[in-house]
């Protein structure tokens, strides 16, 4: 596999290696899937630490998370990482799921609490007979195998089902002390607020890195759409980026383009290396931010 230069500049030129991951959710039908496997094939030179695969509210696209999680290990140099939720479902179920990852090869696992079976926006409870919560997951697969490596959720502007940040860190925290190793946060368009997040978390004595969820707007009434479920805000500067450009294609991604490029060089000038981008299964705008970031395919030189 050819690895990637991944070296960036900030603006005092001083160079920074540059790590990104790509997140996938899995196809539905095949028209989908020809989408998907046309973006990870894109994506794939840029060597990514991982590619992740979403998992549906309530386990809704189990089987189809693992057929393409399995596919990533059998036909790319990637390494995949596997969404699961422990929403309505049994401890042996969710158990069985993940020893069935770990016979399969699977050895990251973003671990989340999950939505509702019916959507954001339900009131959640756990299964009778399950896992409870995010941290209650992350000790369970733990106990399974200590050789998975877990990611788990971070929510720069708080989890909509949690009362306050603090009781949203003090999850992050139990995430953490339960065995996560990495957190990935919940997209913003705001840079300040997830430095803000960071300090807070920081002086809560969590030192795991918190590595920025990028969200490129391909569709800005669909992110809005997105944003109003997960909790997140769209900023009003935002919104008049994209005002008129409902019928102007063209336009509409040369202005993605432009808003995702200037949110990860400030991030990259402000010290952030590593990224987490939800590529919504299209290539093109990840691919484009990056470039700008520095990374390339390295070009094999003929001996």
């Amino acid at each position: 596999m050819n690895s990637a230069i991944r070296l960036s500049r900030n603006e005092r030129g001083e160079q920074r290696r540059i790590d990104v991951s790509f997140e996938f959710f899995p196809p539905k039908d095949e028209s989908m899937e020809k989408i998907l496997w046309e973006s990870i094939e894109r994506l794939a030179p840029l060597s990514p630490n991982f590619v992740s695969v979403t998992y549906g509210a309530g386990g809704t696209t189990r089987e189809r998370t693992h057929a393409t999680v399995k596919r990533i290990l059998a036909e790319t140099p990637l390494t995949p990482a596997a969404h699961l939720t422990c929403v309505a479902a049994a401890r042996g179920e969710v158990d069985e799921i993940v020893r069935n990852y770990h016979g399969a090869g699977v050895r990251h696992i973003v671990a989340l609490r999950g939505d509702p079976a019916d959507g954001a926006g339900e009131r959640y409870a756990p299964h009778p007979g399950g896992y409870q919560n995010g941290a209650d997951l992350v000790a369970g697969i733990k106990r399974i195998s200590s050789d998975f490596e877990v990611s788990v959720s971070a929510y720069p502007e708080k989890h909509p089902d949690s009362p306050t940040v603090d009781a949203d860190i003090d999850m992050l925290k139990a995430k953490l002390d339960a065995g996560a190793g990495r957190a990935i946060t919940q997209f913003f368009f705001e840079n300040d607020l997830y430095f803000r997040y960071l300090d807070r978390v920081r002086a809560r004595g969590i030192d795991i890195p918190i590595v920025p969820g990028i969200l490129p707007v391909q569709n800005f009434k669909a992110a809005t759409n997105f944003a109003a479920r997960a909790g997140a805000s769209v900023p009003a500067w935002l919104a008049e980026r994209f005002h008129g450009l409902d019928n102007d294609p063209a336009t509409r991604k040369l202005i993605a383009a432009a808003v995702a490029a200037e949110q990860v060089l400030d991030l990259v000038d402000r010290g952030v290396t590593q990224f987490h981008f939800y590529t919504m299964n299209r290539a093109d705008l990840v691919y484009a931010i990056c470039h700008l970031l520095g990374l390339r395919p390295a070009v094999e030189q003929a001996a």
